[in-house]
């Protein structure tokens, strides 16, 4: 006699709950979002503060000399050539920072929680057509790595005010992102080289 087979459902049932546990990171995706809302409104607080400082609002320039760490043995009066770069500098690395997360949450979330379906959106990012773990990898080294040399920079413009134990360990670190962005890429070049060549 043979034996009743399980049913099929039931036999689901953890396998589906394991497979649902994925929307358990929307919230984080969520809270990402609010991160971006946050640099948002931080890069036009620093934008507005130049504009005002520019023309010559002494209170928004000192609010910009606080906020980028800038030391000067004579009294400022106005903005300079090194206080310029730096507060730009500022911008584009909330600019690239905010790259960064967009690549983290539209990305993340078509790759590990749901297909966002986006095939015939006109706005559709480009490398969104093929994203997955490995380009996505690759993907964030790269803004890192970009994201570090915008703050490697600021450091040298302004090198006067720091010490030089601070200088040599972020250039060290930086390094180190690069390197292991290589490291990265690399094994994604090992690891899918029909990918690759199917690029050329």
């Amino acid at each position: 006699m043979t034996q009743p087979k399980p049913s099929v459902s039931g036999a689901r049932t953890l396998p589906n709950l394991i497979f649902a546990s994925r929307w358990l990171q929307l919230p984080l995706y969520i809270g990402l979002i609010a991160a971006q809302a946050i640099y948002v409104f931080h890069f036009w607080v620093e934008l507005v503060h130049l504009i005002e400082a520019a023309f010559g609002n002494q209170d928004a320039l000192q609010k910009l000399v606080t906020s980028i760490g800038y030391k000067s043995d004579v009294q400022l009066t106005g903005l300079n050539e090194t206080i310029i770069m730096l507060v730009v500098l500022a911008l584009i690395d909330v600019v690239m920072i905010s790259n960064l997360l967009i690549m983290v949450i539209v990305g993340g979330y078509e790759t590990f929680v749901s297909r966002m379906n986006l095939e015939n959106h006109p706005d559709q990012p480009e490398w969104l057509s093929h994203v997955n773990a490995s380009v996505l990898k690759v993907k964030l080294a790269t803004a890192i790595i970009g994201i570090s040399s915008i703050h490697l920079l600021k450091t040298f413009i302004n090198a006067a005010n720091y010490d030089e134990k601070v200088l040599l360990w972020q250039t060290v670190i930086h390094v180190v992102f690069l390197l292991s962005a290589m490291a990265i890429a690399a094994t994604d070049r090992i690891m899918h080289p029909v990918a690759e060549k199917a690029d050329h």
